[in-house]
Formats: C-alpha cells, structure tokens, sequence
C-alpha cells in the first residue's frame, strides 16, 4: 500500500493546482448535453483536441439525436475516421442517439443509471456528463486522474472506480469538478506518464512522487 498525503495538505494540492492551472476546463467543443456527451463518447483513448476536430463537420450535419438517430453508421465513420475506434464509436453514436430519441424524447438524461445504459457510455462518460451538463458533483476518473491522483498521494487506488471512490472520500464535495478539470490539466502539462516535470511542478513539496526522489510508478 502507498501511503496517503495527510488530510490537512488536501486544500494545499488543490490551491497549488488552481495556481498553476486557472484555465483548466472541459476541452472539449459541444453547444449542449447531446453533443457533450457524443464527445465525450469519441473522446475514449483519443485526444481532446483530435475530437474537437472532427465535431464541428459532425454537429453541423447532426446537431442532435433526431438527425443522429436517423444517421448511416458508414457516414459517421468517414466524418470521425481520424480517431481512434473510429468505427465502433460511430456505431455507439448512432445506437446512442435512437435510444434517446425512442425512450427520452430525444433529451440526455440526468441520471447515472440510465446514461450507462445507453450504447459506448461507461461511468467516466456518465460522470462527465453529469458534472458537465447537470453540474452535479462528480468525479470522473479517466487515465489523467488515475495516474496523478495516486502519484501526488491523494489516493492508492488500484483501479479507476477504487480512484473515484478514494477521492469522493478524501476531497470536499463542493471541489470534485473542479479538482477533476485541475488533475487532467496536471496530467497533461506537467506529470506527464513517461517524464513527469517535477521541478517546475508547484506541489512539488507535498507530492508524494516527487518527495520520494524516484521515477518509477507505482
């Protein structure tokens, strides 16, 4: 087991973050739930920039779940090809949006249970959505938060949903969207996977990665 920050250094990771990430945010392009959470579903094992590419020719054709709902799987895939999974995910959106036009009229719901039931949404999607669209609290775990979170001490957890659980516990509910936006910043601008930039890092002296004096994960 790897030990834990202290309980009282928590407001410090999380005023350091802020410091060093104010702009950080949802990157991802979207006018409403509906194409938040298609983006969020073409977001798995891709990058956010790389969808924002491909969502405004997507959108513009397919604004909603209407139009999707009624969309060729084989013209989605040519409008998304350069992302990864391509095909699978154009399958998911089309399978996605009829769900929501036969059993929601056409609109998200706001309800965990009933977004992973829809095809390609997992509970990270379901999670985003949620905070993101409904601005309930929650805390997605996406490959970002599950390898900082562990790395500064905030959490030991071995798995995305033990991460999620950790940090539901550890964190004030008030700051779990917030602090899911600044782990992701963290993730992708300073401790990065393979070379994590500890010397410019402004939790440095807290981090239980950078305090040990090692480079190698857990």
């Amino acid at each position: 087991m790897k030990n834990l920050i202290p309980d009282n250094q928590i407001s410090e990771v999380l005023t350091g973050l802020e410091k060093m990430h104010p702009e950080a945010a949802c990157a991802l392009d979207h006018r409403d739930r509906f194409q938040l959470l298609t983006a969020v579903m073409l977001s798995a094992q891709t990058t956010d920039v790389s969808v924002n590419k491909v969502t405004p020719a997507l959108f513009g054709k397919y604004p909603d779940a209407a139009s999707m709902a009624e969309a060729d799987p084989l013209e989605i895939q040519e409008m998304i090809r350069t992302i990864g999974l391509y095909k699978n995910k154009a399958k998911n959106a089309v399978a996605m949006a009829k769900m929501l036009r036969d059993e929601y009229g056409g609109e998200v719901p706001g309800d965990f249970s009933k977004l992973v039931k829809l095809p390609g949404v997992g509970r990270k999607t379901a999670n985003v959505v949620l905070a993101e669209g409904f601005g309930e609290p929650r805390i997605a775990v996406d490959t970002h938060v599950f390898r900082v979170a562990n790395r500064i001490g905030l959490t030991d957890g071995k798995d995305p949903g033990e991460v999620e659980d950790s940090l539901m516990e550890r964190l004030p509910k008030d700051s779990w969207i917030r602090a899911h936006h600044l782990l992701i910043f963290h993730g992708r601008k300073v401790c990065h996977a393979r070379k994590p930039d500890c010397d410019n890092c402004g939790i440095s002296d807290i981090c239980l990665y950078c305090s040990s004096g090692t480079n190698t994960e857990r």
